[in-house]
C-alpha cells in the first residue's frame, strides 16, 4: 500500500503568479510559503491559509489546465457570513448568496479568485 498520509497541495493555474500571490495572501490572508525557481524560467509558489492544512500551488497555465475552472477546492471557515461581507467589500466575486446553513448542509459560498478559478468557503463542522 502507498504511504500516503494527507493532501499535501492543491495545484490552482493562473495567468500571472504576482497577481495571484497579491490576491491569496493580501485579500485571503494566506501565507506565502514558498516562491523559488523551478524548471526553465518557471517559478514554484505555493501559499497556504494562516491555521494551516493543505497548500495551493499557483501555477501557470499548461494544455487544458487553464484558469477560470472550478477548483473543487473548499476553505473551512469559522464564519462564513463574516468572509462573504468582508470579500464582497473587497471587490471579490463572491456568490450573491449564501447557501445550506439549514442543519444538514452547512453554510457556504462560491467567489473567484482574479483567474475566475471558483472556490468555496464553508463553516467548520
Amino acid at each position: 500500500m502507498p504511504q500516503i498520509t494527507q493532501v499535501g497541495r492543491v495545484m490552482v493555474p493562473v495567468a500571472d503568479q504576482d497577481a495571484a500571490i497579491a490576491f491569496y495572501t493580501g485579500t485571503l490572508g494566506f501565507s506565502l510559503v514558498a516562491d523559488v525557481p523551478f524548471g526553465e524560467g518557471e517559478r514554484w509558489v505555493e501559499v497556504a491559509p494562516s491555521g494551516g492544512g493543505s497548500a495551493l500551488s499557483l501555477v501557470p497555465p499548461r494544455g487544458e489546465y487553464q484558469p477560470g475552472r472550478m477548483t473543487g477546492i473548499a476553505l473551512v471557515s469559522r464564519d462564513p457570513r463574516a468572509d462573504h461581507a468582508e470579500l464582497q467589500e473587497k471587490g471579490v466575486d463572491v456568490d450573491a448568496e449564501l447557501m445550506g446553513g439549514d442543519g444538514t448542509v452547512p453554510l457556504l459560498f462560491f467567489f473567484r479568485d482574479l483567474d475566475g478559478n471558483h472556490l468555496m468557503i464553508v463553516e467548520a463542522q
